[in-house]
């Protein structure tokens, strides 16, 4: 049986998910443009990137994502060396297949 891709999310913050919402895109987080990537985590790896980097943030939202086969998707050496999905283009609105809030201090 084939096994399906990982669910892929970007975690965002409510003023982040509201001009995505009205600009249709994403061009990521300060961090993302200093990297030159956005930053993106599997459904395993996004209590330990709350941990990490959304601590005690409120208002996050957490985009999953439909980028199985984009070829502007790469699996890259991050924390501990895990492999982190990185996206080289901006979000669409079209890549999000919903949108939900979390809770940073749930995690």
């Amino acid at each position: 049986m084939p096994q399906d891709p990982p669910l892929l999310i970007k975690l965002l913050r409510a003023p982040e998910w509201a001009r995505f919402q009205s600009d249709g895109r994403f061009d990521g987080s300060p961090d993302d443009r200093r990297d030159g990537f956005i930053h993106l985590s599997t459904a395993e790896q996004l209590a330990g990137t709350i941990a990490r980097h959304f601590a005690g943030v409120d208002g996050l939202i957490a985009a999953e994502l439909a980028l199985d086969g984009d070829p502007d998707l790469r699996w890259e050496p991050s924390r501990d060396g895990r492999l982190f999905p990185h996206l080289y283009r901006p979000l669409r609105l079209g890549d999000v297949i919903r949108a939900r809030p979390v809770s940073a201090q749930a995690q």
